[in-house]
């Protein structure tokens, strides 16, 4: 569930616990190119009001219309099939002559949501398993490798955070990357054994360690779900961090550095016990070159390269970069050590 989708599920406890008729419209199934993914939902009000996205757009006003008109007078959960035909793909605006299929549930059951908020609140991974003959729902914890399932009969629907970001130091950086991070629906825990750094962090859904990296890393068994990102600009730390983060099989590895520095770290990191297909996974200086230069753009680029990272995308923007925005790229990453 992203940060998008657990808006929708709070606007539908709040029409429900105010008598409104909510109907519930889930993804689950796609053909050709989708503007969203699976398990995004909207909720829809008995009046039209709507919140969240099923295909950016393309079909919700036809979505509300069937809703209104049809669905919310119904018990049972109904399979909406939008871009059939190319006709149909060309009258809705879907892509590349897409297709989705819908659930849509016009009871959705009020108690059930409310602890599904909870859980999710709390950043518990949750499955909600949906009986298309009953209409009724459960949930059950779950783990990041569980994805939508859909097979005509039962919709198994995945909620909360299913990656995580581990950032090395507390400083101003890390309160950036973080919060992106959680806009973007990652858990997000924060290293740092500095008190003075840590006194400073101030967001409150945010896990903070105080522990050494190399220990915490160890502790938190990291999976393939897992980025992680040194951001201290001390060698001290940010190297026993990566000692074990690139150990692990974490999909990003990255570390805050000039291209020169990152070169220097990875000869020490060759000195321990790691082989040099481990320290080639190192991403640094980490983030995409985008010309950033304050602590917020640097952390818009280091989503950037988690999120392609994320998504198995090529970064096609690897090229030749003048020397001088290079240095000049270093200096402003230099200069965060001080902030």
């Amino acid at each position: 569930m992203d940060s998008t989708d657990h808006l929708v599920l709070k606007a539908c406890i709040e029409w429900l616990a105010t008598g409104r008729r909510v109907a519930l419209a889930t993804v689950v199934q796609t053909w050709g190119s989708a503007p969203r993914p699976l398990g995004a939902w909207v909720a829809i009000r008995d009046d039209g009001q709507l919140v969240g996205s099923v295909s950016g757009g393309c079909v919700e006003d036809d979505l509300i219309d069937r809703v209104n008109r049809d669905i919310l007078a119904t018990t049972l959960p109904q399979s909406v099939l939008y871009g059939v035909s190319r006709e149909e793909a060309a009258r809705f605006g879907l892509p590349c002559g897409g297709t989705l299929r819908l659930v849509v549930e016009p009871r959705p059951e009020y108690e059930v949501m409310r602890m599904l908020l909870e859980r999710t609140a709390a950043r518990k991974l949750t499955a909600r398993v949906l009986d298309m003959d009953t209409g009724k729902s459960t949930l059950c914890d779950t783990d990041c490798t569980d994805t939508l399932f859909f097979d005509g009969r039962i919709m198994r629907a995945i909620h909360g955070p299913r990656w995580r970001l581990v950032l090395v130091g507390a400083g101003q950086l890390s309160q950036y990357v973080a919060q992106i991070a959680i806009g973007a629906d990652y858990d997000v825990v924060v290293i740092d054994p500095r008190e003075e750094f840590r006194a400073t962090f101030g967001l409150p859904s945010v896990t903070v360690s105080c522990g050494m990296p190399d220990d915490v890393i160890a502790e938190l068994q990291i999976d393939a779900h897992t980025a992680i990102v040194g951001l201290t600009h001390d060698p001290k730390l940010d190297d026993m961090a990566l000692m074990e983060a690139l150990k692990s099989p974490a999909f990003y590895v990255g570390a805050l550095g000039s291209r020169i520095n990152t070169e220097r770290r990875k000869e020490r990191l060759l000195e321990f016990d790691l082989t040099r297909a481990q320290v080639d996974r190192l991403q640094g200086p980490t983030g995409l070159f985008i010309g950033s230069r304050t602590p917020a753009e640097i952390a818009i680029s280091i989503l950037a390269e988690i999120t392609a990272a994320k998504y198995q995308v090529p970064v096609l923007q690897r090229r030749s970069i003048p020397e001088v925005l290079l240095i000049e790229r270093a200096r402003c990453i230099d200069s965060l050590s001080t902030v």
